[in-house]
């Protein structure tokens, strides 16, 4: 499974770049706006910052309702860093969204439909072509429902009949989603720094270095 990343802030991106385990940004007109900054900007300057990560998502703002505003405004995202292969469009999981999918992919763009909260939703997103679907589970959680079941139920699905379009696990809380969403089957989480520091860490393993540190400072030294 890979990793991806769930923010705006180019602090967090650079750290999660620099430790070698990052594969693409998520991100969205809020994420953006708590940053107090232009989106098409900060779009931008992630481009700049991770030039080597397979995708960084630019999301159609929530006033674009038809596909044709939808598309317009991926045309328009597309321009940034010169037509950067990199970018995905981030596409609600609407009909107006799927018909912008499909639009898109046939030119050759990579999309990604976000905001699947049921398993036909997310076929319907792999059948208009979708690069990649988001399936939310902290969010069903959060009125009781399994999140990472519905995970695997598109996993399953989805090899099956064989579809293409990659799951993307999104809304991802703590380090038990990343473990269960792994072996459910998706090909990616996208989560907060704040996770994958978590996820680095155990408390058996700060005991190690602190034994080794202290038997390192006992051993003759010449």
């Amino acid at each position: 499974m890979k990793f991806f990343i769930d923010t705006a802030n180019v602090e967090d991106i650079k750290k999660a770049y620099k430790i070698g385990v990052l594969s693409g940004v998520t991100t969205n007109p809020s994420l953006v706006a708590k940053e107090g900054v232009k989106f098409e900007d900060r779009i931008a300057e992630i481009l700049q910052i991770v030039p080597e990560v397979e995708s960084v998502s630019a999301e159609v703002t929530p006033d674009a309702v038809t596909a044709e505003e939808m598309i317009a405004q991926a045309q328009e995202l597309i321009k940034i860093n010169d037509g950067d292969k990199n970018i995905t469009i981030k596409l609600p999981m609407t009909l107006a969204g799927l018909e912008a999918c499909r639009y898109l992919t046939k030119l050759g763009v990579k999309t990604n439909v976000t905001l699947i909260f049921t398993v036909n939703q997310a076929l319907l997103a792999a059948r208009a072509g979708a690069t990649y679907v988001s399936p939310f589970l902290g969010r069903l959680d959060d009125i009781s429902e399994d999140g990472v079941q519905l995970v695997t139920k598109i996993a399953e699905l989805f090899r099956v009949h064989n579809l293409d379009a990659q799951i993307i696990a999104a809304s991802v809380r703590h380090p038990d989603h990343v473990t269960r969403v792994a072996l459910a089957g998706a090909h990616i989480a996208t989560i907060p720094f704040s996770v994958i520091e978590q996820i680095s860490k155990h408390p058996l393993t700060d005991q190690g270095i602190d034994k080794f540190a202290g038997d390192w400072a006992k051993a003759p030294k010449f």
